[in-house]
């Protein structure tokens, strides 16, 4: 009897040790993160993002399936990030889904897909020599209230592996989930305003960009028609907007609207510059001769990028790294055959090595056409490159005859010695000084100012950068896609980067810095050591299971049966 009271009395207090351990770990709850580049530890920026969640945020993951290996590691670092994002709001509420899990739908649902911009992904599944196509939709949404959007999870990467570009990924999951999670929670608050009347893209050649602004801010157009008549009440209007995108002119800015955009940058009005100093498209190219004049574009804003600190220089780069070109070969008819070929005029551009700056931080490449040199010159305002040219690229100087037969050129390195890394996208930051400092101004303005408060510009030398183009039906494909060779460029990527660096008070931005090791099976000493490799991550685990089960058998027989 005495021992059956002791026994209730060790499981009484089992169990109400137990249960104390449970409540204590409800109001003591932690979790640590042992990795060495902290990768699940969330910063401080995704932190306050999801502490402001008041609803349920339902986040379905499609990465759910039969994949490679690389996949599941995609997979697993999906998961385990989404944990640590529920473990700091239980509003956050996630589940991964098989789209293709009901055969009979399959077709369908693909189509589905595509048609919502969840483009698929072919991957090639190995199983020790046996290779099977899947298809594998590398995508998120996340849904709040009646707002959604798109996570990406696989970054594009020219030239990639598959486990490289899941590596580059998993950098840019925090980012692209905290990104998410801010756009459908909060209301939107800056205003975007898109510049017009002077021979700007039209908004179709905008409308992925536009689109894709207005996820996150209000967007609208702003024509400085007005300015002729009313100057002073349109600058007072352009205030109101905090981002000013001014995408490849083509007419000259007269001295008043100068003086409205000078004014608006001084007043603390963020800008997006993209222009052309030489005039000159691929579309003129196709004609008879295949040829046509490069030449300087006025756009008589000179003197105001050289009081900011910097010149645009009217030449046109050449770069032996260059996006590749279709072009139709042989005699017309039947004959002909489409190749592709180099177009050194289009530099691909990637980031510049020096460029310590969230907006080009893992960033692939980036398509540019007929773009110039930006001088940067000395002054006050702090200047980053973003972007240049390779080290074999070379200047031409505008005008001159620009011909398709270019790209027929045998060029190699040599041809581009003592030359090279042109800066083509800089950002400037700092107290600005007007233009018109100490100078007649072009209208009166009692409300004029010499010097601005602290602001941010950034200044691209190819207007092209922001274009998308058209389908057969006239209407936009993604921004940085080409059609004629469908290669994918980080077009998007890098403008929607300049939006929310410029816009970006609560440094979401900043995330993309993060650094992630993440370390891949090498598939080769794999097969090489398949058996052995089953063995020791199979057979020896089930044999010391084996062995625990046999050793604690006998010791609980050999003591009961004293």
């Amino acid at each position: 009897m005495k021992t059956a009271n002791n026994n209730i009395k060790k499981v009484a207090l089992t169990i109400g040790f137990i249960a104390i351990l449970n409540l204590a770990s409800h109001f003591l709850y932690k979790r640590f993160d042992l990795t060495a580049d902290k990768r699940y530890t969330l910063s401080q920026t995704s932190l306050n993002i999801v502490a402001d969640i008041k609803e349920p945020l339902y986040i379905d993951v499609f990465l759910e399936g039969d994949f490679p290996g690389e996949f599941k590691k995609l997979q697993t670092e999906t998961q385990q990030l989404l944990e640590e994002f529920k473990s700091q709001n239980s509003n956050v509420i996630f589940q991964f889904v098989n789209p293709l899990e009901k055969e009979e739908e399959r077709d369908s649902i693909m189509q589905s897909f595509i048609q919502r911009g969840l483009t698929p992904v072919n991957v090639t599944v190995n199983d020790k020599g046996q290779q099977t196509q899947e298809v594998v939709f590398p995508w998120a949404i996340a849904t709040c209230g009646n707002r959604s959007v798109k996570v990406p999870l696989l970054k594009n990467m020219m030239g990639a592996s598959t486990a490289e570009k899941v590596v580059s990924s998993v950098q840019h999951l925090e980012y692209a989930f905290a990104n998410a999670i801010n756009t459908v929670s909060k209301d939107k608050q800056k205003k975007v305003v898109i510049i017009n009347g002077n021979g700007e893209l039209e908004d179709r050649y905008i409308a992925d960009f536009i689109k894709t602004v207005r996820d996150n801010y209000f967007i609208a157009p702003f024509t400085l028609d007005s300015v002729a008549k009313t100057p002073v009440q349109t600058l007072e209007h352009l205030k109101k907007y905090d981002l000013a995108i001014i995408a490849k002119p083509t007419e000259a800015f007269s001295d008043e609207e100068k003086q409205v955009l000078d004014q608006y940058v001084i007043n603390g009005g963020k800008t997006i510059w993209l222009v052309d100093q030489v005039n000159m498209e691929i579309d003129s190219l196709y004609n008879e001769t295949g040829t046509n004049l490069a030449f300087p574009r006025d756009l008589n804003l000179n003197d105001m990028f050289f009081k900011y600190g910097i010149r645009i220089r009217p030449d046109l780069i050449k770069d032996l790294v260059a996006t590749p070109i279709i072009l139709e070969t042989g005699e017309p008819g039947s004959g002909t055959q489409k190749v592709q070929l180099p177009w050194y005029l289009s530099p691909m551009i990637y980031p510049s090595q020096d460029a310590n700056n969230p907006i080009v931080t893992n960033l692939d490449g980036i398509k540019f056409q007929f773009c110039s040199p930006i001088e940067p010159l000395k002054n006050n305002i702090n200047k980053t490159i973003l972007l240049q040219s390779s080290q074999y690229s070379k200047l031409i100087g505008a005008p001159f005859e620009v011909s398709l037969r270019m790209a027929s050129e045998e060029l190699g390195p040599k041809d581009f010695t003592g030359s090279g890394n042109y800066p083509v996208a800089v950002l400037l930051e700092g107290k600005f000084h007007s233009v018109y400092e100490n100078r007649v101004l072009p209208f009166k303005d009692s409300s004029f100012k010499n010097i601005g408060k602290e602001n941010k510009m950034i200044v691209i030398s190819d207007g092209d950068v922001i274009k998308n183009q058209l389908d057969k039906d006239g209407r936009e494909v993604e921004l940085g896609l080409d059609q004629r060779t469908g290669i994918l460029y980080a077009n998007k990527d890098f403008m929607m980067n300049c939006v929310n660096y410029l816009l970006d008070d609560n440094g979401l931005i900043n995330i993309r810095s993060k650094e992630v090791n993440l370390p891949i099976l090498d598939k080769e000493k794999v097969y090489e050591s398949y058996t052995q490799s089953q063995v020791i991550t199979v057979a020896v685990p089930i044999f010391i299971l084996l062995l625990f089960g046999i050793a604690f058998t006998f010791l609980r027989k050999r003591n009961y049966s004293k």
